[in-house]
Parts: structure tokens; sequence; C-alpha cells
């Protein structure tokens, strides 16, 4: 089974990208953001119990994220594998991932990291943004303060799959074309 932690920075290409490679691989996208949409929107008792937790105006914890993701791979049993698009964000969220794959006798094959400079993310986010209707790519200061949480609170994650052997760095800046055959020389060699 083929599972990527896709990785990187807001604005980095994550969301163009990872329509390559499920379009490539034939793999399930599995989006933490998609599965709270799900759940809520379904009123599972997932759903009930993570509404519970942001009407308390509380972060969801991470154990709650890990039984959607554990609920979306057991009803995929017939899946090539899976591609982590904004997930994990965390090393305690990395870990749980790890033990809660391996219940299923998979693993993360490889993570790939878009890299890209800081101007050239607030250059994109800020294009992004005319077009986006999301404030929060209309917004320098908005745009810095993602970038730093970023480096504060997710790249860390990048060191955890680096001690694994599984950290892949791709050059983020080209054309879609030109970054996407070198994730798919990557991913290849998984």
């Amino acid at each position: 089974m083929l599972n990527i932690v896709l990785f990187g920075p807001p604005g980095a290409g994550k969301g163009t990208q990872s329509e390559n490679i499920i379009a490539q691989y034939n793999l399930v996208h599995l989006s933490t953001g998609d599965l709270f949409r799900k759940h809520l929107g379904e009123g599972t008792e997932l759903g009930k119990l993570a509404q519970k937790y942001m009407d308390d105006g509380n972060l969801v914890p991470d154990s709650v994220v890990i039984d959607m993701v554990k609920d979306k791979i057991a009803s995929s049993t017939d899946a090539k594998g899976f591609i982590f698009d904004g997930f994990p964000r965390t090393v305690p969220q990395a870990t749980a991932l790890d033990e809660m794959l391996n219940e299923f006798d998979t693993s993360i094959s490889g993570m790939v990291a878009l890299d890209v400079p800081d101007e050239e993310l607030k250059t994109r986010l800020l294009e992004r943004g005319k077009t986006s209707g999301r404030a929060d790519d209309q917004n320098e200061d908005k745009i810095n303060n993602r970038i730093q949480v970023y480096k504060d609170e997710t790249l860390p994650v990048a060191e955890f799959y680096d001690k694994q052997g599984k950290f892949n760095k791709i050059h983020g800046v080209g054309s879609i074309d030109e970054i996407f055959s070198n994730i798919r020389t990557v991913i290849d060699s998984f």
C-alpha cells in the first residue's frame, strides 16, 4: 500500500500536486478538513464529539481526529493507498498516525515536502487571494502569521519522518509539470 504525507507551508502547491498524485497513483485523498465536514454534516458520533469541543471554543483533540482518519481508512479497504493532505500537523499526530496505520498492517511510505521560499509563498497566496475569496490569503500580516505557525508547529513533523528515513524534499518552484515530474521520481522510489 502506498501511503504518502504531502507536506509544505501554505501556498506551496499541495492542493495542485495532490490532485496530480491522486490521478497518477489512484490514491484516496485524506484531508482532515474534508473529514471534519463529512462527520459534522452527517451528524456522526465523531462529528458530534468534535462539535462539542468546537462549541466550547476548544481545539478538537488529536484522538478524535485520529479516529476520523481511522474511520476513513477502515471504510476504504480496497484502496491502493492514501495521500495525507494537511495531516499530520504535529509530532504527536504523526506518532498516533504511525500507530494507527500499524493496526492496518501498513505504514507511511514517505513524506513529500514541497520547499518554497517565503517570498514566493507570500506572492502566491496574495495572488490566490484575488480569486479565492479567502480572507487569510488577502492580508500580508495573516499570511506571515500562517507561515510562522507552520515553521513553529508543523515543520517538526518533517524531522519526525526524516529520522525514519522517509523525508523527501522537492523544490516547489517551477512549472506544475516540472514539480510533479520530480515528485513522481521520488514516489516511484518508495
